[in-house]
């Protein structure tokens, strides 16, 4: 008698709806439909159809259950690779890192921090400053806050803390970090780590505490007591030796971009620091000018020549710096807010008082009247000499930073210097300075993102 075996579906079996495939790799069919089927031929071994095997209910069930249990197991398994390869892949990158925002990089290797490894948690920052209590604000502006702290380690430290739902805010974030973790000198702030916090969208900036706010707060709040000459020839000389560091000694060299009083922080002997690195640029020895798409930095600060035409170069920080000279020297703001940008500009009230005081060596309308005439004189030429030449409205004409510290520190000869700068027909500057500056009549033009509130950290609460 021969064996009976299963016989295969048909293509005309195709179009019924159900069908499984074996461990015998034969395919058979099965249907729940209730309509009749063809009689089956007659076996020789009895009433089985031809199309199951005997015992073919139980087979098929078996089948049944053990494809379904395979194709679990391997679900399973795919998910749970999937979900390794997930985690893995974003455990290698910083948190908080939204799909749409450029990446943060890491931090370089080299770079030592007083707290290893120089990250820390949102859980650290939030104990070190009793959880960003008013009694440790230290300021605010565009950023965010800044809240004074203290580690485990005794060290206290400055936090300047930033939401990071925007692409720029990431953006200055990564500048910053890559900026002052190549820079060491003690006339800029350092960095001692900082902080990505996914939960709270927040990124933080951990400082060295510099702890006698700034300058732009000494000279300008209310009710503050004056600063003599010889502290105010210290924040000058200091801040100056920072800039050319950041200018000549750095590889690149970096443009900070929104040099001003309120980015120069002082300690409680009064020397400088200058802070703030969110817009800096770099740039190689071999370029000229760097072309930027938006203009940015504070108003009343502004080299001509950028706020013009975006065309940024280290002169454009010796031009800010001139402004801050202006300041140390005269006592007054870089804008007065009247209404009238042009009219009330620092730079252009100074102009033609430094022409004369430079040509006659009396510098009393000029000097800041708090001052009451005690000042060096021999310093204050000097000091008033950069000045002049710092805001030189041709970028060509302003001198390095370094050329800036020996005239400061009395190491070269100003005759030449001045004697170019009283050539300056003062007419033309003043004419060049309302047609390039015009345009920003309204403080709130779209074509200048205006920083005055993004204060360096220790700016006052």
């Amino acid at each position: 008698m021969s064996s009976s075996s299963p016989s295969p579906v048909t293509p005309q079996d195709a179009s019924q709806p159900y069908r499984h495939l074996l461990p015998s790799y034969s395919i058979y069919d099965y249907s729940t439909d209730e309509s009749p089927s063809p009689s089956p031929l007659p076996t020789p071994g009895g009433n089985t159809p031809a199309s199951f095997p005997p015992g073919g209910g139980g087979i098929l069930l078996g089948a049944l259950l053990s494809s379904l249990m395979t194709v679990l197991l391997m679900s399973l398994v795919v998910g749970a690779a999937y979900y390794i390869w997930r985690k893995r892949r974003h455990s290698s990158q910083p948190p908080n890192q939204p799909d749409n925002q450029v990446p943060l990089v890491p931090l370089p290797s080299s770079m030592v921090f007083e707290h290893s490894p120089g990250t820390f948690t949102y859980e650290e920052l939030e104990l070190a400053t009793e959880g960003f209590s008013e009694s440790n604000f230290l300021g605010q502006g565009g950023f965010g806050t800044v809240h004074k702290g203290i580690l485990p380690n005794k060290q206290t430290v400055a936090i300047k803390q930033q939401k990071s739902g925007s692409k720029q805010g990431l953006l200055e974030f990564q500048t910053e970090v890559n900026v002052i973790s190549r820079v060491h000198h003690r006339h800029l702030v350092s960095l001692v780590g900082y902080c990505i916090a996914k939960a709270q969208i927040t990124l933080m900036l951990v400082y060295e505490f510099v702890p006698n706010k700034t300058l732009d707060f000494h000279l300008h709040e209310k009710g503050i007591e004056t600063l003599d000459w010889s502290t105010r020839m210290k924040i000058a000389t200091g801040s100056a030796k920072g800039l050319a560091y950041l200018h000549e000694d750095c590889e690149p060299k970096t443009i900070h971009r929104d040099v001003k009083a309120a980015n120069i922080l002082l300690d409680n002997n009064f020397e400088p620091k200058i802070a703030d690195f969110g817009l800096a640029k770099l740039s190689s020895d071999t370029d000229t000018h760097v072309s930027t798409a938006k203009i940015k930095g504070t108003f009343g600060y502004l080299a001509p020549e950028y706020a013009n035409s975006g065309k940024l170069s280290e002169k454009a920080d010796v031009f800010s710096f001139g402004v801050v000279l202006l300041e140390l020297i005269a006592g007054r703001k870089p804008v007065l807010q009247t209404g009238s940008f042009t009219d009330d500009s620092l730079v252009e009230w100074a102009r033609p008082l430094l022409s004369t005081a430079l040509g006659n060596r009396n510098f009393e309308v000029l000097a800041d009247p708090r001052l009451q005439n005690n000042y060096n004189s021999e310093e204050m030429f000097r000091m008033a000499s950069c000045a002049a030449n710092c805001v030189r409205h041709s970028p060509d004409h302003r001198p390095r930073m370094s050329q800036v510290v020996d005239a400061l520190t009395g190491k070269i000869n100003l005759d030449n210097w001045n004697e170019e700068s009283t050539q300056v027909d003062n007419q033309d500057l003043n004419k060049f300075w309302k047609q390039s500056l015009g345009e920003f009549d309204e403080p709130t033009s779209s074509s200048l993102e205006n920083t005055t509130e993004a204060s360096s950290y220790s700016a006052s609460g």
